[in-house]
């Protein structure tokens, strides 16, 4: 089976984070993508601390994944927006429990979510190669 690569170009600077600068999907891969997914627990309750409305969105995102027979392997984007500024030490220990690779990824500061209550929102695009 064909894999999903991911590279950081020597001709490129370093990524400043957790992430590769390209993501390469095999041709003929099946590709999903999925709704921002939020903070909520599985019974809907939407707690007011951001680090832990970071821990259920994973949640939600391995959720989501699953439904669909897929694995964080499997996401090649990842779409971050947050409306306070985000722990890092936090989330990146956050991330390395989901991830053993980096997608693509972009971060944005924003001034609000679809609620007030909602803090940060994660989108996921994944693929699957055949």
């Amino acid at each position: 089976m064909k894999k999903i690569t991911r590279k950081n170009p020597t001709t490129m600077p370093r990524p400043v984070g957790e992430y590769s600068h390209v993501t390469v999907i095999p041709k003929n891969s099946t590709l999903y993508t999925f709704s921002g997914q939020i903070g909520h627990d599985i019974e809907g309750n939407i707690p007011d601390n951001h680090p832990l409305q970071i821990e259920n969105t994973f949640k939600n995102i391995e959720r989501a994944l699953r439904s669909e027979g897929l694995t964080a392997e499997n996401v090649i984007k990842v779409n971050i927006w947050s409306v306070d500024p985000i722990d890092w030490e936090h989330f990146d220990s956050v991330w390395h429990q989901f991830f053993s690779t980096n997608p693509s990824m972009t971060i944005a500061y924003i001034s609000a979510l679809g609620l007030p209550e909602i803090k940060v929102e994660i989108e996921i695009l994944a693929a699957k190669p055949e």
